[in-house]
């Protein structure tokens, strides 16, 4: 067998351009792993890369595989990969440097550097919504050395990236205050975060529950909610990261690109398997509908995570 079913797609667009058809089955190197693909998560990215935001920075080789999360079974080894064997399941941050082979596919080639096990107990479903969204999350605190005793505000707290940081900045001790609409607010409770509305007068909501200020702010979201951080901020000034705005430079803060690494991804499989973490799937989609996936979550209000199936 040399082919797979896989959905990609052969210009920039929107949804529409996603075709499910037959792609090669992607050749593994020395220090690669050949995954079946049980299910692979949509992240935001996935469509902003699709409709060509990213061009600037990345190139592409069309058709384009998109899908960057992934958890499978290991099914080819490459030639140096002593650290799996086959039959092993994996989860998986498997971005290149380049768009080309993605984890929206029966198979998946993937560096060892970007895989972890799987997590005991939970779905796939569940464990391929941990690779990018946690790490994400996990990148960003540990860049704001969040701690016991902080305060942080997550905005967008509700979302992929966002569930995560609520539930790992609380084991790490700290108190979370997080930005959501109202109907995601007794969620963010269930979690451990204070819920606040995001909007006009979200600083004043934010210095209601905290009048001290916030030690941390995480901007998940973008759209200028970086601006709000001096209103928020402790008098010592609040250590900032954002992961889709570049103003944050101007605020002293860093804008983060979440990178694969294996040892940050086996802590969040740990995590996820002592209970500490928690996947939220919003809604399932099989392969064949991967372009309804990317509709759902182009819309902007997904609770946790939209994850496709490959059967």
């Amino acid at each position: 067998m040399s082919t797979m079913k896989a959905v990609s797609y052969r210009a920039y667009g929107g949804p529409e351009v996603l075709e499910y058809g037959e792609r090669p089955i992607p050749k593994i190197g020395p220090d690669s792993v050949l995954v079946q693909v049980k299910a692979a998560a949509v992240n935001p990215v996935d469509w902003k890369v699709r409709a060509g935001y990213l061009d600037p920075m990345m190139d592409a080789v069309f058709p384009v595989v998109p899908g960057w999360d992934v958890a499978g079974v290991v099914v080819g080894l490459g030639a140096d990969t002593p650290e799996y064997r086959v039959g092993d399941e994996v989860i998986g941050y498997v971005r290149e440097d380049f768009l080309s082979r993605g984890t929206f596919a029966e198979y998946v080639a993937a560096p060892v550097r970007t895989l972890a096990r799987k997590p005991a107990g939970l779905t796939f479903e569940q464990a391929a919504g941990i690779p990018l969204a946690g790490l994400t999350a996990y990148q960003a605190l540990k860049a704001t050395g969040t701690g016991e005793g902080d305060t942080v505000l997550v905005h967008a707290a509700a979302g992929g990236v966002g569930t995560m940081a609520v539930q790992l900045a609380r084991h790490l001790g700290a108190r979370v205050i997080g930005t959501a609409s109202e109907g995601n607010h007794e969620f963010l409770r269930s979690l451990g975060a204070e819920p606040v509305a995001y909007g006009d007068g979200l600083a004043e909501r934010v210095r209601a529950l905290a009048p001290e200020g916030v030690d941390v702010v995480l901007d998940l979201v973008g759209g200028g909610a970086v601006r709000t951080v001096p209103d928020v901020a402790a008098a010592a000034g609040a250590r900032v990261v954002s992961i889709a705005d570049p103003e944050v430079a101007g605020l002293g803060g860093r804008l983060l690109w979440v990178r694969p690494d294996s040892a940050d991804l086996a802590e969040l499989s740990r995590l996820a398997e002592m209970g500490v973490l928690r996947v939220e799937v919003a809604e399932v989609f099989p392969l064949a509908r991967t372009a309804d996936a990317h509709r759902l979550s182009e819309g902007g209000h997904v609770r946790g995570k939209v994850v496709v199936t490959v059967p």
